[in-house]
């Protein structure tokens, strides 16, 4: 039988009250984790479409090789900058407005994409850098979710979630192959008969569907509508009051701005550190997901048909990394599970690009193991840095460490649209995606697990 559900007491406490938030049915956990990873698959899906589309949109552009990879830079440049500014607007509205916004966000920029002209030149190119510029909504959405999942696994009466939340999150940060390979399954059927505009309209239907759902199923964190209403007692001069709540439920108050919280003494390893680490491992995220049609085209000679299914096969094995990865980081931690992962990813994908990989099968099985042990990782990370900041600045720091992605991928990028210039495209894959992806899991060793959040957050980490 489910527990009954209560609101947040928010009242002034008496005396030396002490407090507990209310439970999250089983049944609104279910809810909150399928909505979860629905809106993490259709953000994705349209994250997806322009690198698996991007040789289609190349012939239509009228794009050279090293002039398409060239507008995926800059569009990286604008999704770093909308991805920056979103955090700290989470962290104001809340994980449900969150969601609504990353989500309702995807479905304008799908269907602007679909009607970009192609025949203005700089124009055209332009716009469509300004448009794409906002799919940082849609890759935000992790964020908004590793937040929200965190807390709601926290006050969940179910117990397995609460004992495993690594192993049930896993379910939810799939969505990242998800995505891609409904991007690329979608790209396979429709794509020579409908043409690739087609596809990033249809990319706004879900979209529109998921939003309508939040808004009517999702119920927001007993954790976060406390943190509400301490900013709410504290913007009307009433700390004393805010500080007497806070302790009812057995946490500590901070006004402190969610920016400059998660450069505090206690996070700030974690953030430069993970920061690093993110913008090297998106030097293969950036070449080998997003970029993968084009890495299997222009460096195995790979026919663009053959690609998109090899894809489809390819993120369907990746998908089962993030559960694997999940499971592992709860059984034997989470920062060993990302170490040893990403050291992996980088061997493959380098065995891969070698001469000695030649034929569908060992392209498939290296490809698709470098893809498992560089996505699956995610499951583990973004749990990992939730556990590393309260509720105030939680949001804040996943999405600004999340936000370090799009200069791996600037930098990521034009380091590989060069070597790609003056080499070839498998050259520049080895040396910037591979050996990036690498480096990135030995820099993970310099992260530090967080014992216990004293601020906002009264359950110890583990």
């Amino acid at each position: 039988m489910s527990i009954q559900e209560a609101g947040v007491d928010l009242s002034t406490p008496t005396g030396n009250e002490r407090r507990k938030f209310p439970v999250f049915s089983r049944r609104k956990t279910s809810t909150a984790t399928v909505l979860a990873l629905l809106a993490w698959t259709v953000a994705v899906f349209d994250y997806g479409l322009f690198g698996t589309l991007l040789p289609a949109m190349q012939a239509e552009f009228g794009w050279t090789a090293p002039e398409a990879y060239a507008i995926n830079t800059w569009i990286a440049v604008g999704t770093a900058i909308v991805c920056f500014g979103i955090g700290p607007v989470i962290d104001r509205l809340g994980r449900r407005k969150g969601m609504m916004l990353t989500v309702g966000g995807t479905a304008v920029v799908s269907g602007i994409t679909a009607i970009i002209p192609a025949t203005l030149g700089f124009f055209s190119n332009a716009m469509l850098v300004f448009v794409r510029s906002f799919g940082g909504l849609g890759f935000s959405e992790q964020a908004v979710n590793a937040a929200y999942m965190n807390e709601v696994y926290q006050v969940t009466e179910d117990e397995r979630k609460r004992k495993r939340p690594g192993f049930h999150y896993s379910f939810i940060q799939g969505g990242w192959p998800l995505g891609f390979l409904l991007a690329s399954a979608l790209a396979l059927a429709f794509l020579p008969v409908l043409g690739w505009r087609a596809l990033y309209l249809m990319a706004t239907i879900p979209a529109i569907i998921i939003v309508l759902l939040i808004s009517r199923k999702l119920k927001e964190t007993p954790q976060f509508e406390l943190h509400q209403r301490l900013r709410e007692l504290e913007k009307d001069g009433r700390g004393a009051e805010a500080h007497d709540l806070a302790r009812a439920y057995g946490v500590e108050h901070s006004s402190t701005a969610p920016l400059k919280r998660i450069w505090e003494p206690e996070f700030r390893r974690n953030t430069i550190v993970f920061s690093l680490a993110w913008i090297l491992n998106f030097f293969g995220i950036a070449i080998f997901s997003v970029l993968g049609t084009s890495v299997l085209a222009n460096a195995k000679g790979v026919q663009l048909s053959d690609a998109f299914w090899m894809l489809i096969v390819i993120n369907l094995l990746a998908y089962f990394g993030y559960v694997f990865h999940g499971w592992v980081g709860d059984k034997f931690g989470r920062k060993r599970t990302i170490i040893v992962g990403w050291i992996i990813s980088g061997l493959s994908f380098a065995v891969m690009l070698s001469p000695l990989v030649s034929s569908p099968f060992l392209i498939i099985l290296t490809y698709g193991t470098g893809l498992f042990f560089l996505v699956g990782p995610y499951a583990a990370i973004q749990y990992f840095m939730a556990e590393c900041y309260p509720v105030s600045c939680r949001a804040t720091g996943l999405a600004f460490i999340g936000a370090m992605s799009q200069p791996g991928t600037i930098i990521g990028g034009a380091l590989f649209t060069v070597i790609a210039a003056q080499a070839d495209t498998g050259t520049a894959a080895l040396w910037v995606g591979a050996t990036g992806t690498l480096i990135s899991g030995f820099l993970m060793m310099a992260a530090r697990p967080v014992a216990a959040v004293a601020l906002e957050e009264p359950h110890a980490i583990v």
